[in-house]
């Protein structure tokens, strides 16, 4: 997390000043050699699921949230309280709950997307800080698309895990994503 922050612009103090450490420790963590493999960080598909096979899905979610979608207010949601992550996974994009009104810009959609952050709460699911991308996703007639769900704790995790714990498929190696008509 200190690397990615930093090579996203965070300077050493205030680094330091977040993890309450001195700025020769974080100097050392960024410029160490010691970690033969690091993962950049990207707002991707691509690299979530590379943080993921890794076991560090939590640590892409809190870059996404603080580095690419700094300033969104929905963000909060996600900052004030503890939650649990299962993805990246095929979701179908049926089960989420449409919102009217969103514009859509056709444009919206890169070749290397990030995938959605699907909120589950009591038994639905929602998405509360892509609202746009996911949009244009069902405008364009996807049936599922890679997505993390997150859910706020225990009772949810379970009742989630018991309904669609063993049926969604985990994103692995990548190639071209399909995004177009299905």
């Amino acid at each position: 997390m200190i690397r990615n922050k930093y090579a996203n612009g965070m300077t050493i103090s205030e680094l330091a000043d977040e993890y309450f450490l001195s700025l020769d420790s974080i100097k050392k963590i960024i410029y160490s050699k010691k970690n033969g493999r690091h993962i950049a960080y990207s707002p991707t598909l691509g690299s979530a699921v590379a943080f993921a096979n890794d076991g560090m899905l939590e640590e892409w979610i809190q870059c996404y949230l603080q580095l690419t979608r700094k300033g969104d207010p929905a963000l909060q949601e996600f900052t004030k309280k503890e939650y649990l992550y299962f993805g990246v996974v095929k979701f179908p994009l049926r089960l989420v709950q449409d919102d009217d009104g969103i514009e859509i810009d056709k444009e919206q959609v890169g070749e290397d997307p990030p995938p959605l952050l699907i909120q589950y709460i009591e038994g639905k699911f929602s998405c509360i800080v892509q609202k746009e991308l996911l949009a244009v996703l069902k405008q364009r007639k996807v049936n599922a698309f890679p997505s993390i769900i997150v859910m706020k704790g225990t009772a949810d995790y379970k009742r989630f895990m018991n309904c669609y714990g063993t049926v969604l498929f985990f994103v692995g190696k990548l190639g071209n994503i399909e995004i177009s008509s299905t």
